[in-house]
């Protein structure tokens, strides 16, 4: 068999969510457009940019990964998303709030930057940040 080296990228990250028309709603009322899909009843795409976010019922994804019937791993992991402005991380975590996030922690000075966390529905963690040593282009993607 041959081995070859993965592409250094992510396509999709898949969130197993307890409700999935309430998750819907939470990411559509963050202001983000859901991409069309002919399986639009058993999950959701919203694409991000080039990585695309699905949200998927928590049962259906451990079926999906052979672990039926098991709890849903602990966090361990954020999503993040970069802004350009301290501005900008307090406004985002107020849409989030707005929205029905749940602050897990307010935007503060750190060494690196300045950010905030917040929770979607299922509690999986989120982070707004602001890093001056990662530039964003004109996408919204970190560039040096």
């Amino acid at each position: 068999m041959t081995h070859r080296k993965f592409e250094q990228r992510l396509n999709l990250v898949t969130i197993g969510v307890a409700d999935l028309d309430r998750s819907r709603q939470f990411y559509r009322a963050l202001g983000w457009t859901e991409v069309e899909s002919p399986d639009a009843g058993h999950i959701a795409f919203f694409d991000m940019g080039g990585t695309w976010l699905a949200l998927f019922p928590a049962g259906n994804l451990l079926e999906d990964i052979g672990m039926k019937g098991a709890s849903p791993a602990p966090g361990g992991m954020t999503l993040a998303q970069n802004v350009r402005s301290e501005a900008e991380v307090e406004a985002l975590l107020s849409t989030a709030e707005h929205a029905g996030a749940r602050i897990l922690s307010p935007a503060v000075h750190k060494p690196w930057g300045y950010s905030g966390y917040f929770a979607d529905p299922d509690g999986t963690p989120w982070e707004v940040a602001y890093v001056p040593a990662l530039p964003l282009d004109e996408k919204g993607m970190i560039r040096w």
